[in-house]
């Protein structure tokens, strides 16, 4: 019985994590949002340079705000949703869809992309975080 409730406790801080990427990603300290990363994490997407390691993470995150596709003043929003998780001890994958919304200080938001997320978290001393994130747009 134990097991069942630290399997819903771990599932829960998972979907947090996801949660809290998408949050930091928008409008949150790119501090926080790497952190949220394994130190040797990989971010994947097609189309985009593959970043590895929590400071090329928050250096890719850095330059995106730099051009104001992401962060604080950008009117974006990451939306994250219908996430199944799978636990294997202290790995799990979380497969997730996501919606990228522009223009949201607007009346009429746009949806600017959408995809799913193959995320790979390791359980740390310092709670769960993503080791491997692949994007596939569509």
């Amino acid at each position: 019985m134990i097991e069942d409730w630290r399997g819903v406790a771990d599932e829960l801080e998972i979907r947090g994590v996801l949660a809290r990427v998408a949050q930091y990603s928008d409008t949150g300290d790119l501090a926080d949002y790497a952190a949220l990363f394994t130190e040797d994490a990989r971010w994947s997407m097609a189309g985009w340079p593959e970043k590895t390691g929590r400071a090329a993470i928050r250096e890719a995150g850095a330059a995106r705000r730099a051009e104001g596709q992401t962060g604080p003043g950008s009117a974006t929003r990451h939306l994250v949703g219908t996430v199944a998780v799978a636990l294997d001890g202290d790995r799990a994958i979380a497969d997730s869809y996501w919606q990228f919304w522009v223009e949201t200080a607007s009346a009429a938001p746009r949806l600017f992309s959408m995809g799913a997320y193959r995320d790979t978290l390791h359980r740390t001393d310092h709670g769960w975080k993503i080791a491997d994130r692949l994007i596939t747009p569509g």
